[in-house]
């Protein structure tokens, strides 16, 4: 196989890795595009690997906890809360590939992950959604095995202990997703706070470009509070039917 047709082939499981743990789509395509020129570099010199997908899994990981713990660095000086990038997808994609992916991509999912330290936000998904063996996770994030799996533990406990007590089905979330912005589109707000359950939770970022809304504003009426041009995030067990994973954005 030639050198470019392995790297288009690494690429999107390099991606799926790096955009799980940054939580940003153009940082994520950075790393990766560090990662393939490490691997470019190794291969190059002669140096023989066993796997090159296992080497570029292993460097994107440990470049994006990297860039985590250099990131909360920054993050403290930022002012207003800071949510996770949406990733947009083809709406031509596979149906069956997108439910398989849905859940951990979803912004709610995202957002529960930043409660996470670097190296359990790495543990949690490569073993979790990636279904990494704790020995070759162990080997990633510089671990032993049997600290790897206290890692995954807790790092699943705090991800149980923040997801929607119900889940609704995918037909029933799409249908509140609809209902919702069409009433956001129209402004009808009498329907749209029918569609709140009434401790819904909005969390706001709004880049640093404008002023943002408080850092959590709660109750079904929090549109009617909120400044124009934020991003929202509705939070999980936010509706009445099992909570939409959706951002959503003021009525215009």
């Amino acid at each position: 196989m030639a050198a470019q047709e392995l790297y288009e082939e690494l690429r999107p499981g390099a991606f799926a890795i790096a955009y799980r743990m940054l939580g940003s789509a153009s940082e994520a395509e950075d790393l990766v595009q560090d990662g393939l020129l490490r691997l470019h570099r190794v291969l190059e010199e002669g140096e023989r690997l066993e796997s090159p997908r296992a080497y570029l899994s292993t460097v994107v990981t440990r470049l994006a906890i990297d860039e985590l713990r250099s990131a909360r660095v920054r993050r403290e000086t930022y002012v207003g809360e800071w949510l996770p990038e949406p990733l947009i997808t083809s709406s031509e994609a596979d149906p069956a590939r997108h439910a398989e992916i849905a859940d951990s991509l979803s912004l709610a999912f995202l957002v529960v992950l930043e409660g996470l330290s670097p190296e359990q936000r790495a543990v949690f998904l490569l073993r979790d959604v990636f279904d990494y063996p704790y020995d070759r996770i162990a080997a990633i994030v510089g671990k032993s095995e049997a600290a790897t799996r206290q890692i995954a533990t807790r790092a699943r406990r705090h991800v149980d202990d923040r997801r929607p007590r119900y889940e609704a089905s995918e037909r029933r979330r799409e249908e509140l997703a609809e209902r919702f912005f069409a009433a956001a589109r129209e402004g009808d707000l009498e329907t749209l706070e029918s569609l709140l359950a009434e401790d819904v939770a909005l969390h706001g970022d709004a880049a640093g470009r404008r002023r943002s809304p408080a850092p959590c504003m709660a109750g079904a009426g929090w549109h009617r509070r909120s400044p124009a041009g934020s991003s929202w995030v509705v939070a999980p067990g936010a509706s009445r039917f099992g909570a939409p994973r959706s951002t959503v954005s003021p009525a215009r």
